[in-house]
């Protein structure tokens, strides 16, 4: 935290109004200020480089560059910032894939307005924090520093495999991460093998069942 005791927090999510709604929530508290926001994953990893956010409050569901890949990118550039999911969802692989990518809290998005300043303040703490009304056997595991499970994909597999999903093509694909077409072949192909799935309408079943994305 700066020498001003405020806690400076970037808003992450692809709908105007949730983002407005937080802000509004947020900065009634003396101490808490939005210092930015994004309305998707990989402008998130840019604007966090450049404002050095205490908090990022994320959405996990979003296009592009879902939030626990974004979660991985923020933490392994800034990994003094403190990042909590948000989500509609309270199943079991959205809630390990943000812990695993280092993710200090999780929030419903149905929460209350009160429930996401305790959120904010704990993590701050330097303490884990898992909305209320999801099963709190989660944060049992976590505060035993036992790790959840863990997928077979590497953090740029999913990225290719989210964009897959979404529906870009090789080249598209390629632009968007700076690689050669023949590169995210590879890692398609990479990807098939190691889920045993062949066909692009298995790809995206796997890829929105897995949470990397919501189409």
């Amino acid at each position: 935290m700066n020498k001003t005791n405020e806690i400076k927090i970037i808003l992450v999510d692809d709908h105007n109004l949730l983002r407005d709604g937080l802000r509004n929530i947020i900065e009634k508290k003396a101490n808490l200020h939005v210092i930015g926001e994004a309305s998707n994953g990989r402008d998130a990893v840019k604007i966090c480089s450049k404002l050095l956010p205490d908090i990022v409050l994320i959405d996990i569901a979003m296009p592009d560059l879902n939030g626990m890949e974004a979660t991985k990118q923020i933490l392994k550039a800034h990994p003094k910032t403190k990042v909590i999911g948000l989500s509609m969802h309270s199943s079991k692989q959205f809630i390990q894939g943000m812990f695993n990518a280092g993710a200090f809290g999780y929030l419903l998005k149905d929460g209350d307005a009160k429930e996401l300043i305790v959120g904010i303040k704990t993590v701050m703490e330097n303490r884990k924090y898992l909305s209320k009304d999801i099963n709190q056997e989660f944060l049992t595991l976590l505060k035993n520093g036992d790790e959840l499970e863990n997928t077979v994909l590497s953090s740029r597999e999913k990225e290719v495999l989210q964009l897959i999903a979404e529906g870009k093509s090789s080249k598209e694909i390629g632009e968007t991460l700076f690689l050669s077409p023949k590169t995210i072949d590879v890692h398609r192909n990479n990807i098939m093998k190691k889920i045993d799935i062949h066909s692009i309408p298995e790809l995206t079943k796997y890829a929105i069942r897995k949470g990397l994305t919501s189409l």
